[in-house]
């Protein structure tokens, strides 16, 4: 991606769709560009060569909106508003798309750890079909690291020989290009999004969700760049006391009974969160399978309807375990990675440097850690919550490898 000028910059689209693109003047540029080639391929006109491709790659750190902006771009390319750039972000290809219900779209995220064989060959097949209204096929793919080898494989075959309307987007909130699979990301055109200011994400924070300027400058600093972080911070109190929870406890380690108690409430805080955002919704899906199965009905055949209804519902709570312990595995994610910028921001203090801490509201915690600690003993610390990160992602039981790494926490 070519450097821009400060002009193209201030001059890059910000509105309708382009709107939800958060410190990403560059991306939009580029992506406008592609949905005015689509706009053209579609009502038959000459389009420059290049402009528009079949399958993107979108990458950046963890938080910098890389599903927005894959929605965004689906939003523009649905888009029968016919203004210019396209995405008005009220015409009802623009409102379906933002609302996920638009016949040509196809929106895949994990449920669970991984999108499974199963799923890709079903989405690959409807990928394969004309759309019905005459503009595009899109596919959005959410955490494409997370497909399995199988899954990726049948997604490979689909972007090696894409029909001739269909788009294929995938998202991967990583640094990391090795977490798609060399194949994929050599058939994709790659936009790599980049952590977006503080700045950016304050504005977003007052113009599109109403926070206070207070409120939101605070947000945006200790938010690390993640939008969503920075807008659950913002806008949600438990969401604060849980960090604030995860951050008295470099300093909360007096003795060796405060190990147990506080890997004990790190793993059932995230045990909590994740049990309160799925229970609803459990239920009303289960409801909504049992209706669609024929549930409380009578007459002849409701009593194999009934245990059809039985083993799907069993393969639904399958699913529903599975969306638990991944939401259950973000969520502590989540407190390790605040404890690590934590800790991180020790070494900084105590080498003088002067940049910018991840967690400036406790920089009292911080200056105290760094008098009270030598850097060797710090640096153990953050590779213990680094180890324990790792460690999560290889399945070792959460309570196991929490308790280690507190162990090392207190003692350093």
């Amino acid at each position: 991606m070519s450097v821009l000028t400060e002009d193209e910059i201030a001059n890059a689209p910000d509105s309708g769709v382009w709107a939800e693109l958060i410190g990403q003047p560059e991306v939009a540029i580029e992506l406008v560009s592609a949905a005015r080639a689509a706009a053209d391929q579609v009502a038959g006109r000459e389009t420059q060569p290049g402009a528009m491709t079949h399958a993107w790659l979108f990458s950046g750190p963890p938080g910098s909106g890389c599903a927005t902006v894959a929605r965004a771009f689906a939003a523009a390319l649905q888009c029968i508003g016919g203004g210019d750039p396209p995405g008005c972000g009220e015409c009802a290809g623009c409102r379906t798309v933002a609302a996920g219900t638009h016949a040509d779209l196809r929106l895949v995220a994990p449920e669970g750890l991984s999108i499974s064989v199963a799923e890709m060959r079903g989405l690959v097949q409807t990928a394969a079909r004309r759309p019905t209204g005459g503009r595009w096929q899109v596919v959005v793919v959410a955490d494409a690291d997370r497909l399995t080898e199988g899954a990726a494989n049948a997604l490979l075959k689909a972007v090696e020989e894409p029909a001739a309307r269909t788009v294929f987007l995938l998202c991967a909130p990583s640094d990391h290009p090795e977490d798609v699979s060399v194949t994929i990301r050599s058939r994709c055109r790659s936009v790599h999004l980049r952590t977006p200011p503080p700045a950016a994400v304050e504005r977003m924070l007052r113009h599109h969700d109403g926070v206070d300027a207070q409120t939101a400058a605070w947000a945006a600093s200790v938010g690390g760049g993640h939008l969503d972080r920075a807008r659950r911070l913002a806008t949600d109190s438990d969401a604060r006391a849980r960090r604030e929870s995860v951050l008295s406890i470099p300093l909360g380690l007096r003795q060796a009974s405060d190990v147990f108690r506080c890997a004990d409430e790190l793993v059932k805080a995230a045990e909590s969160e994740a049990g309160a955002a799925n229970e609803a919704r459990n239920e009303n899906e289960k409801e909504e399978l049992r209706t669609a199965m024929g549930g409380g009905g009578t007459g002849k055949g409701t009593a194999a309807a009934g245990r059809g209804a039985n083993a799907a519902i069993r393969e639904l709570e399958k699913r529903q375990k599975s969306r638990a312990t991944r939401m259950q595995r973000d969520s502590l994610d989540q407190a390790l990675i605040d404890l690590a910028g934590f800790y991180r921001d020790v070494l900084v203090a105590a080498s003088g440097a002067t940049t910018t801490l991840n967690h400036p509201d406790r920089a009292a915690d911080i200056r105290q850690a760094a008098a009270s600690w030598t850097p060797e003993s710090t640096l153990r610390r953050l590779e213990s919550v680094l180890a324990c990160r790792t460690a999560l992602t290889r399945n070792v039981k959460p309570r196991i490898a929490v308790e280690a790494m507190v162990t090392t926490l207190r003692l350093g």
